[in-house]
């Protein structure tokens, strides 16, 4: 893995600003076996490092990988175990896309998963629990804000048109209900459809890292693309996605995401002493 693979930009603040699915980086020797170079980067998740650009003002840790999900998912368990059982979901080498678009001619072997885990999945976490350790030695609880998004409509994987803001805390298990309360308000208080904990509870990130009663409180926000973006709204191809970020069409949804990293920080600091 080459050194700038996972990025980490630390700051003091008791937040972490994660960043899993944003790259688009694929090894030449891995890209030599797709099927589909355009297929295998179309599910990421476009310019959320863009959006959340902001964050380091508020002395945020940003910790971001710029391999694509493609490549390994570092949000998912590395079992390989669903965290949606009987839900239709990608894996932790994604053999197709969203849409179901294989993205190998064959399967991947369970050596190749195994080497792409150590060689990939490995570092981004071990970033995370540095940054998660160095914090919890500085602040008696913080927030770790897993920021993700999507394509507003996705049959294949839920019905209907995702809301805008969707947060996820597997359901109620990652962090305590008043950094869930706080989020929410912000989104209600907003013009954006929103939701908690409906078809995106909370990655294999929020889950595993997700622990309370340590002082450790984790929060998942997947986006839907227009709230931010100029989405295609029929099929997307490579005359039409990814689409350009415009920071002024993308300025009214990043407002409130400034609100929800402020609101994470005041609840991490609300229990330091004065």
């Amino acid at each position: 893995m080459t050194a700038d693979a996972v990025t980490c930009r630390e700051g003091a603040a008791p937040l972490i600003v994660s960043l899993p699915h944003t790259g688009t980086r694929i090894p030449s020797d891995i890209e030599a076996g797709l099927l589909d170079g355009w297929q295998a980067r179309c599910d990421s998740d476009w310019h959320v490092e863009k959006l959340y650009d902001f964050a380091l003002t508020l002395g945020a840790t940003i910790v971001r990988t710029e391999i694509s999900r493609t490549v390994i998912d570092v949000n998912r368990d590395p079992s390989g175990a669903s965290l949606y059982p009987g839900m239709t979901t990608t894996g932790l080498c994604p053999q197709e896309t969203f849409e179901g678009v294989p993205l190998y001619a064959g399967a991947l072997s369970a050596a190749e998963i195994a080497r792409r885990r150590a060689e990939f999945f490995v570092p981004y976490h071990a970033a995370l629990l540095r940054q998660i350790s160095r914090l919890r030695q500085q602040h008696p609880r913080i927030v770790l804000f897993d920021a993700h998004a999507i394509r507003s409509r996705l049959p294949r994987l839920f019905a209907g048109l995702l809301p805008q803001f969707n947060i996820g805390t597997n359901e109620g298990r990652s962090c305590a209900p008043e950094l869930a309360e706080a989020v929410t308000r912000v989104c209600a208080q907003s013009s954006f459809s929103y939701v908690l904990n409906g078809r995106f509870k909370g990655g294999w990130i929020t889950r595993h890292y997700g622990a309370p009663q340590e002082g450790v409180h984790a929060i998942q926000m997947e986006l839907a693309f227009r709230g931010y973006l100029k989405e295609p709204q029929g099929a997307i191809s490579p005359q039409n996605w990814p689409v350009a970020y415009d920071e002024d069409f993308a300025a009214p949804l990043r407002a409130h995401l400034v609100d929800i990293l402020n609101c994470c920080v005041s609840f991490a600091r609300s229990h330091e002493p004065v």
